[in-house]
C-alpha cells in the first residue's frame, strides 16, 4: 500500500472511529435542549418551546445604552437614561434580554460550569455588536479577583471573550485588566452600593499600559444589570489611554422594551 493510500485509509479509520465514538456519546449522554433538558435531535440546540422564548435585542434601541424601544423614534435617538448620566463608554450592546431560555443559559454557564455553552453565547453576541467586534484592536473580558477564580476555577467572561475572539479573528487580552480589589458579589445590592462596592476594582497589569492606549476596545460580560461593573472596568481602561470603548454582554436585565 502506497503513503498515500495508508493516509487515505488512516483518515478513514479515524473518521469511523469519531462517528462511532459520537454515537456512543449521544446514547449515554441523549442529546438535549440547553434551555430546559429536553431531548433534541442534536446537542447545542433549542426546543421550540425555549427557542420561542429568547427574546434578542434588535432596533430600535438606543444607540449608546442599546436599551431597546417598544417604537422607532429615529435615528440616533438616545435614551433619557443615556442623556441624563452619560457611561464612560461608547456604546453597549447586548444579544439578549436576561429572562427565560436565556437567563438559563446564563445560569449555567456561571454556577453549572457548563463552558460547553460559552461559544454559541459567543456567536449571538457576535452578531449583536453592531460591527464593533469587527472592528476593535482588542477584546478584553471583565476579570474576576484570583481569590473568586480559585473558588470558581474559571472566568464565564473570559470564556465568552475567547469564543468571541476565535469567531471573529480578533485578538484577546486576557490579562491585560485585572481585578486588584475583592469584591463583594454584586447581586441583592442596590444600584448604588453596586457603584461603591466596585469602585478602584480594576487596574491595568504592570507594563501592559501599550496594550490599551490609543485602542479600540470590546469588553466583554455575561449579563448587564446596572452597569456599575463593566463602568468602572471601561472607566479605567479610558483612564489608560482607551480611544473607544464598547461594552458587550450576552444579556440585558430588564423587564423590556422602553
Amino acid at each position: 500500500m502506497g503513503y498515500g493510500e495508508k493516509l487515505f485509509s488512516r483518515g478513514v479509520c479515524a473518521s469511523v472511529l469519531g462517528g462511532i465514538a459520537r454515537a456512543v456519546a449521544d446514547i449515554v449522554y441523549p442529546p438535549s435542549c440547553v434551555g430546559c433538558g429536553r431531548q433534541t435531535q442534536k446537542g447545542g440546540a433549542f426546543c421550540v418551546s425555549c427557542w420561542a422564548g429568547v427574546h434578542f435585542i434588535e432596533r430600535p434601541y438606543c444607540e449608546v445604552l442599546g436599551i431597546p424601544f417598544a417604537r422607532d423614534h429615529g435615528p440616533d435617538v438616545l435614551s433619557a437614561q443615556a442623556i441624563a448620566e452619560p457611561p464612560p463608554f461608547e456604546r453597549l450592546r447586548a444579544a439578549t434580554i436576561h429572562d427565560g431560555a436565556a437567563r438559563r443559559l446564563v445560569h449555567q454557564l456561571k454556577y453549572l460550569d457548563r463552558t460547553d455553552l460559552a461559544r454559541l453565547m459567543a456567536s449571538w453576541m457576535l452578531r449583536a455588536g453592531d460591527g464593533a467586534v469587527e472592528a476593535c484592536d482588542y477584546i478584553i473580558p471583565v476579570p474576576l479577583h484570583r481569590r473568586r477564580f480559585l473558588a470558581r476555577r474559571f472566568n464565564q467572561s473570559a470564556e465568552l471573550a475567547r469564543h468571541l475572539s476565535a469567531l471573529s479573528s480578533r485578538p484577546l487580552l486576557a490579562s491585560t485588566l485585572v481585578r486588584i480589589k475583592p469584591t463583594s458579589r454584586q447581586v441583592g445590592l442596590s444600584a448604588r452600593a453596586r457603584k461603591e462596592n466596585v469602585r478602584g476594582a480594576f487596574g491595568i497589569a504592570s507594563g501592559r499600559e501599550g496594550d490599551v492606549m490609543g485602542k479600540r476596545i470590546v469588553l466583554v460580560d455575561d449579563v448587564y444589570t446596572t452597569g456599575a461593573t463593566v463602568a468602572a472596568a471601561a472607566r479605567r481602561l479610558k483612564k489608560a489611554g482607551a480611544e473607544d470603548v464598547t461594552v458587550l454582554t450576552f444579556a440585558m436585565a430588564i423587564s423590556g422594551p422602553i
